[in-house]
């Protein structure tokens, strides 16, 4: 019989977890994208450009979530753009939004 390895991936994150990110881009719904280790990370109210804390909210397969917790230059505008926006999207959807970035 052969066996057969699939390599599984693991997120680097966990939620809870406090992070300074770089934001690199902002998604088509408005949040804020960041890597760590290769890892996408959404972060609603973020812009482009900042260098912030976040902490993990939620983790999936591919991406994550976070939100601001301070550091750096806070975002103005309010923070109304919440993962709620990506929840009648399927986890693919999301990935594959992510992976314009």
């Amino acid at each position: 019989m052969e066996r057969r390895f699939q390599r599984r991936s693991f997120a680097p994150i966990k939620p809870g977890e406090e992070l300074d990110v770089k934001i690199e881009a902002v998604g088509a719904k408005g949040d804020g994208i960041a890597k760590v280790k290769g890892f996408v990370i959404f972060v609603p109210g973020a812009k482009e450009g900042e260098n912030i804390k976040v902490r993990i909210t939620k983790v999936f397969r591919k991406v994550g979530f976070a939100e601001i917790v301070g550091q750096g230059s806070a975002p103005e505008e309010s923070e109304d753009h919440q993962e709620e926006q990506y929840e009648d999207q399927s986890e693919e959807e999301v990935v594959e939004e992510s992976k314009e970035f």
